[in-house]
């Protein structure tokens, strides 16, 4: 195993983790915001408004992306595999 593989199976690895958390990390951020908006416009300093509709957002994006994160983690899996004996070698 060469300094090379390392840096590729890396980069591989970092790239399959972002492509799968921008999604539910985006969901957490635009309904934050939101929430933030509507305590701004309304004055209302509740802390627990905006931990609750953050959790069902990231829970409806997991839920309704499952399959592919499961088909992008399957992808990466096989790809992984696939390189084992070429590095027998």
């Amino acid at each position: 195993m060469n300094v090379d593989y390392v840096i590729y199976i890396t980069r591989e690895t970092l790239q399959t983790a972002v492509l799968i958390l921008t999604p539910i990390l985006g969901a957490g951020l635009v309904v934050g915001v939101l929430v933030s908006l509507f305590q701004t416009v309304t004055s209302i300093r509740e802390m627990t408004l905006s931990l609750i509709p953050k959790m069902a957002a990231v829970a409806f994006v997991i839920l309704l992306l499952t399959p592919w994160f499961l088909d992008v983690l399957l992808s990466f899996t096989q790809e992984i595999f696939k390189q084992i004996p070429l590095m027998v070698r």
